[in-house]
Parts: C-alpha cells; sequence; structure tokens
C-alpha cells in the first residue's frame, strides 16, 4: 500500500462535463410569475432598428409587435424570448435573430468549464505521475513501512527429544581434531567416551601423526588440549586418543543391533573445519560393505557400515551417529562420490558409519591393552572370481596357501576351490562382502557358512579365530 494516493474515480471535479453542458440558472432562472393586471400604459416608442447582421434585411415591427413577440420583461433582461412562426404571416416577417445578449453570456461559462477540466486533468496527470514514479521508479523504497516488532523471545529450552534438544545434549561431548604430521596435516572430528580424557576417532584423521606430529582437540567450549595416540586399528578405521583432562561429558553408546531402516539419526561434528554442525537424516540402509584405503596395503578397512542420508563431508569423519535418544549408534567415517569427472562434490546423500558395537569393542582392546584384533576363518579368496558366492582360492596366491594350516576353517573342513554362499544367513556376492560379514562378529564367535562344493551345498560351522590389527 502506498503513502501516495491518487484521484478518487468515485469523486467528481467540481465542474464536471454534465454541468459544463447545463443550463446555466443564473442566465435563466426560473418563470418569472406574471404581474397583476393594471392600468394599459400608453405603447414605449419602437427602438431604434440595430443594424442587420451579415447583410441580412431587417424590417421594423408594427406597433404593438413587441408584445405579440412575448418580449420579457424588464425585470428579467436575460431570458430568452420565445420565436414565433412567421410562415403564415401575410406580411412575410422573417424569424428574429437570436439575442445577442444571451449568446455572450453562455460562451464565458462553456469557457471556464474547459478550463477547470483542464485543470483537473493536469493535476490529476501529477498526482499520477509522482505516485507512479514512487512506487515502480524508485525501487519500491518507502521510508513509512514498518514490518512490526519481533515476537517477544520466550524460552530457548527445547523437547529433549526434539532435534535441537538432541543437539544441546550431543554437542559438548564432541570435538574437533587437527592433525599435523611430517608429511601432511589433517582435520576431523571425535567424541568423549570416558569422561578422563578418551576420545574416540577414525584411524584415517590421525594416521598422518601416527608415528610423528602433533594431535590438537578442539572443545565446544572454545578450549583446546594436546592429545597422546593411544592406538589404531587400520582394519575397522578406528583410533583412540587421550587429552589430560577431568569431568569431561561423555557421549553414551547405543546398541548398533536395535537400529532399523527409517529410524531418525543426527550427525554431529566439524565439516569443512565448521565445528559444532549438526544435520539429520535417517537410517538408509544397513550391512552395506564398505571398503576405505589402499587396497594394496595392509591399511585396507573393510566396514559391515550404517548407509544414512544426513550430510556427511569431509572433516565429519569420527564424529558420532546418534539417535533420537542421543546416543551413538555409529562413527561417520565415509562418504560415497560421483565417479571422476562428474559435476559435484561433498554431500551426495550416501554417508556410511561403523556400527558403535564394532567401535565400542575395538575401544575397549586399545584402551586395555593398547592393541585390537580381528576375527578371520584363515583363508586366501580369489579375487578374480565373478560368480555367485566368494570363492577359496584353488592354489596358493603370492605364497599364501587357499586355506591356512591349523586355522579356524582348515578346523572346520573348509576345502581349496570351495565357494562360500552365506554367512549365518546373510547372502554373499563377493569376497569383500564375505571379509566385511565376517568381521561384523568378534573373534571366538561361532558362524554358520554355507558352502558350495561341486554341485551341492553344505552348512559347516566355524569358530572364528583371532589377528592382531594394532600398529
Amino acid at each position: 500500500m502506498s503513502e501516495s494516493q491518487g484521484p478518487d474515480p468515485t469523486q467528481q471535479d467540481p465542474i464536471s462535463p454534465l454541468s459544463a453542458n447545463s443550463p446555466n440558472p443564473a442566465a435563466f432562472g426560473s418563470p418569472p410569475t406574471p404581474p397583476a393586471p393594471s392600468e394599459p400604459e400608453p405603447p414605449a416608442p419602437p427602438a431604434p432598428a440595430e443594424p442587420a447582421e451579415q447583410g441580412q434585411p431587417f424590417a421594423p415591427s408594427p406597433a404593438g409587435s413587441a408584445a405579440d413577440l412575448g418580449d420579457a420583461p424588464s425585470q428579467y433582461p436575460n431570458a430568452v424570448p420565445p420565436t414565433q412562426d412567421f410562415d403564415d404571416d401575410p406580411q412575410g416577417f422573417e424569424q428574429p435573430a437570436p439575442s445577442r445578449k444571451s449568446g455572450l453570456r453562455a460562451r464565458p461559462v462553456i469557457a471556464l468549464a474547459l478550463v477547470l477540466a483542464l485543470l483537473a486533468g493536469l493535476v490529476g496527470g501529477v498526482v499520477g505521475f509522482v505516485f507512479a514514479n514512487r512506487v515502480f521508479t524508485n525501487n519500491g523504497v518507502n521510508p513509512s513501512v514498518s514490518l512490526g516488532s519481533p515476537p517477544p523471545t520466550g524460552s530457548s529450552a527445547r523437547p529433549a527429544d526434539s532435534v535441537a534438544g538432541i543437539a544441546a545434549k550431543v554437542l559438548p561431548t564432541v570435538v574437533s581434531l587437527d592433525v599435523a604430521g611430517p608429511f601432511q596435516s589433517d582435520t576431523g572430528s571425535g567424541f568423549i567416551i570416558r569422561s578422563d580424557g578418551y576420545i574416540l576417532t577414525n584411524n584415517h584423521v590421525i594416521e598422518a601423526a601416527a608415528s610423528q606430529g602433533s594431535i590438537t582437540v578442539g572443545f565446544n567450549d572454545g578450549s583446546k588440549a594436546t592429545a597422546t595416540l593411544v592406538g589404531r586399528d587400520p582394519a575397522y578405521d578406528l583410533a583412540v586418543v587421550k587429552v589430560d583432562k577431568k569431568d569431561l561429558p561423555t557421549l553414551a553408546l547405543g546398541n548398533s543391533d536395535d537400529i532399523v531402516v527409517g529410524d531418525s539419526v543426527l550427525a554431529v561434528g566439524s565439516p569443512l573445519g565448521l565445528t559444532g554442525t549438526v544435520t539429520t537424516g535417517i537410517v538408509s540402509a544397513l550391512n552395506r560393505p564398505v571398503t576405505t584405503g589402499d587396497s594394496s596395503t595392509q591399511d585396507t578397512s573393510f566396514i559391515n557400515a550404517i548407509q544414512t542420508d544426513a550430510a556427511i563431508n569431509p572433516g565429519n569423519s569420527g564424529g558420532p551417529l546418534v539417535n533420537s535418544a542421543g546416543a551413538a549408534i555409529g562413527i561417520n567415517s565415509a562418504i560415497a562420490t560421483l565417479s571422476q569427472g562428474s559435476s559435484g562434490s561433498g554431500s551426495i546423500g550416501v554417508g556410511f558409519a561403523i556400527p558403535i558395537n564394532q567401535a565400542r569393542r575395538t575401544a575397549e582392546e586399545i584402551i586395555q591393552t593398547g592393541k585390537s584384533t580381528k576375527p578371520v576363518i584363515g583363508v586366501t579368496l580369489d579375487i578374480r572370481y565373478t560368480g555367485p558366492g566368494a570363492k577359496i582360492a584353488d592354489n596358493a596366491i603370492n605364497g599364501a596357501a587357499p586355506v591356512t594350516s591349523g586355522g579356524a576353517a582348515d578346523k572346520a573342513g573348509i576345502k581349496a576351490g570351495d565357494i562360500v554362499l552365506s554367512v549365518n544367513g546373510r547372502t554373499v556376492n563377493t569376497a569383500d562382502e564375505l571379509i566385511v560379514a565376517i568381521r561384523s562378529y568378534k573373534p571366538g564367535d561361532t558362524v554358520t557358512l554355507k558352502v558350495q562344493r561341486g554341485g551341492s551345498t553344505q552348512d559347516i560351522k566355524v569358530t572364528l579365530a583371532s589377528e592382531s590389527t594394532t600398529k
């Protein structure tokens, strides 16, 4: 709504076109009341004849013709005398010309109406121009406009089970890590698992300073402290560091075996160095076989991952994935990226987290012994095999026997060339899927393998052996 208003179309100008063409009451008035009869007066001498206009002949009226023509009484000098048809007059009188006085009176009225109409149009145009110029050519700037005051500030408290409530509970337990090594530096996230300073993170976050360098931990309150490396496990991409602090807030660890697809989750960390970032999503899938690291080295990680669409970006690594109760159910570790040459980078809504049950076991081993282990069955897999399942190699590969003598598989009766189709009912399609499935358990667990040998299949129980993974 504008400050200025244009001419109101419902109001007429003081002189409208209709009033300009109407009879002028000042010129014509109302018909006079006839005077009372009186003694006849002698007729007035005839008025001297006026010169004829434009050469028209003029004939003087006979005596008494003024009364017959109905001249207006002298008290109504501006009245227009009635006309009379003289076609039947034997004397051939012509109709008298209109009164020059009446015509001269009407012309100023019409001229005045035209002048006022022009003035009204000019004023309306100026007002319209000013209005249009203010509204349309001044970028809509109107210093009198106000959007009102904000509502009164209420409490910042939120329900404990809301996203804001969960974030408020989790954020004080999440930290950022700045890592500087002799050859490279890195940043990431972590979270406090013990009040006496133990922090859980990814191995790839601290790897640059694993042998030499520094690890600096940034806390939610803005303080910083130097951390020492307690131990790391490249096989699971996990590491534990410790700061010299007491009474730190800790994050509760949930049960990753209880989650289902569709559960709400929050990812918390420091993506791209932006500390204290919270994103939300759901559990998109479970038991995703994910491998990270260099497959040509012993640092390859095989993760039985939780997939989520909560935004995870570089720097989120090591931060917690928490459930609706604010308990950690995973450790954000990897993201899917578009193929090389494709447009886009960062999160595409496909992130992966290490299940917290696996992380809990590994972290406890590192804290208690400084080492960690992984479960194995003691076989060498043929990665060239493309059929269904995972195939045990027929022959030794790079000096490694198809079945380790005295190992878990050997004791259970697994043979070279056997094809493993499932682990405890979980279908296996590739060698990586078999490794990930086995590593989702702990050493000493017994699993059932469905094995194809020749044209038949059989179930074989295997008790998993242990192998050190600590560097």
